[in-house]
C-alpha cells in the first residue's frame, strides 16, 4: 500500500484559512476554524479534522453557517455563562469560550459555559492543549440535537448523537488528553466505511429490527439502523448513562436541545475550566497525576501490547512527528479539498517529497 501524502501543517492552515475566507468567513473565524481542523489531523483524529473542511464550506455556501456577528449572551454569572451561538462557526465559538473562561477560572477556581445553536465544533481534543498549557483541567462535551444515530441501551430507535466528551489534564510532562464518545463508534467513521464499501471488524451497529451488524449500510436502510452505545451489546448501559449526562450538560444547561425543533447540523456545547491551585494546589494535583501516569505507563502489558499508553500519548507523539515530517492526510481528504480549491481559484498545497 502506498504511503499517504504528507503536507506542511503551516501550508494546510494557510490554505484552509484562505478557502474559508473565499467562501465568506472573515479572517479571524476562518483562521480559528482552519487551525482547529489541522490540529485535529495533527493529533490523528482524521474523521474530525480537515475531512470537515469541504462540508463546512458547503454549509457557508447554503447559508447554514452564520458568517458575521458575535454570540448572544443569554445568561452571565461570574462562574456560569450561556451563549446563543447563532450558528456561528463552532471552533471559533469554542475558542472564544475558552478566552472568556480563563480569567474567570483564574479568579474563581472554576467557570463553565454552555452554548446552544453553535455550528459543528469538530475534534474536541484539538482544544485541550490550550487549557493544559495554562495549567487548567478542562472538560468539554457536545451533542447535536438535529441528528439521531445512537439508540438508548435496549432500544432500536436512535435518540442521541455519539455525544463526545473530552478532558485535558495537566501533568508535569505530557498532558492527558481524553477524547471519547458515549457511543461505540462515530458517525464520521461509519460514513467513511460505508462510502468505501467496508464493514466494522465487530458488531458495533444494530439494524432497525435490533439485530447486531458490522455493516454501516444499515444507516441507509428504511427504517435506518443505529450505533450501539459505548459498551456494546453486553455493557451498553454505561454508554447510555454517559450519553444522558452529556445531554444534561449540553442541551439541559444551555436551555436548548432535543425537546426543540431541530436547527440543522450543529452542536450544543458545554465546557468547564478548573484551576488546581484553587483546590488542593497545583503541585499536589500534578503529584497525583504524575503518580497515575507512572503506574500506568510502567504497568506490565498484556500479550500483544507493546506498552501501556496514557490517553493522549499517541496523539502528542503523532503531533510532534507530523509537525516535523508533514501531516499525513487520509486518502479521501485531499481530492475533496483540491476540488474546493479549484472552485474558488486557489492552489492546494503540494505534497511534501518523501
Amino acid at each position: 500500500m502506498a504511503s499517504p501524502e504528507r503536507f506542511s501543517a503551516v501550508e494546510l492552515k494557510q490554505f484552509s484559512t484562505q478557502l474559508l475566507q473565499k467562501a465568506g468567513l472573515p479572517l479571524e473565524p476562518a483562521a480559528s476554524v482552519a487551525g482547529t481542523l489541522v490540529d485535529g489531523d495533527l493529533l490523528g483524529h482524521d474523521t474530525h479534522g480537515l475531512a470537515l473542511l469541504a462540508p463546512y464550506v458547503k454549509e457557508i455556501e447554503k447559508g447554514a453557517m452564520t458568517t458575521s456577528g458575535e454570540p448572544e449572551v443569554v445568561s452571565d454569572r461570574p462562574a456560569a455563562l450561556v451563549w446563543d451561538g447563532r450558528r456561528l462557526p463552532g471552533p471559533w465559538l469554542v475558542h472564544k469560550g475558552i478566552d472568556a473562561l480563563i480569567p474567570r477560572a483564574r479568579e474563581l477556581g472554576t467557570a463553565s459555559l454552555a452554548i446552544h445553536h453553535s455550528h459543528h465544533i469538530a475534534c474536541l481534543a484539538a482544544y485541550l492543549l490550550r487549557a493544559t498549557e495554562e495549567g487548567f483541567l478542562m472538560v468539554l462535551s457536545s451533542s447535536d440535537p438535529a441528528v439521531h444515530s445512537v439508540a438508548p441501551f435496549g432500544g432500536t430507535r436512535a435518540v442521541f448523537t455519539p455525544n463526545p466528551i473530552a478532558a485535558g489534564i495537566p501533568t508535569s510532562g505530557t498532558p492527558f488528553l481524553v477524547d471519547i464518545s458515549a457511543s461505540i463508534t462515530t458517525n464520521g467513521m461509519s460514513n467513511r466505511l460505508h462510502k468505501a464499501g467496508k464493514q466494522f471488524e465487530e458488531e458495533w451497529l444494530l439494524d432497525a429490527q435490533g439485530n447486531p451488524s458490522r455493516d454501516p449500510a444499515v444507516f441507509a436502510a428504511d427504517p435506518p439502523g443505529t450505533i450501539l452505545p459505548l459498551g456494546g451489546l453486553s455493557a451498553g448501559h454505561k454508554g447510555f448513562g454517559l450519553a444522558v449526562l452529556i445531554e444534561a450538560l449540553t442541551g439541559g444547561l444551555s436551555g436548548f436541545g432535543r425537546a426543540d425543533p431541530p436547527a440543522g447540523w450543529g452542536a450544543t456545547v458545554f465546557m468547564s475550566l478548573y484551576d488546581p491551585a484553587a483546590f488542593g494546589g497545583e503541585a499536589a494535583f500534578k503529584r497525583q497525576m504524575d503518580h497515575i501516569a507512572e503506574a500506568c505507563r510502567t504497568n506490565p502489558p498484556r500479550p500483544g501490547v507493546e506498552k501501556v499508553r496514557m490517553p493522549g500519548d499517541r496523539g502528542m507523539a503523532r503531533r510532534a512527528q507530523q509537525l516535523e515530517q508533514g501531516v499525513a492526510l487520509h486518502p479521501t481528504i485531499a481530492p475533496t479539498l483540491r476540488e474546493a480549491a479549484q472552485q474558488y481559484g486557489l492552489s492546494f498545497p503540494a505534497a511534501l517529497a518523501d
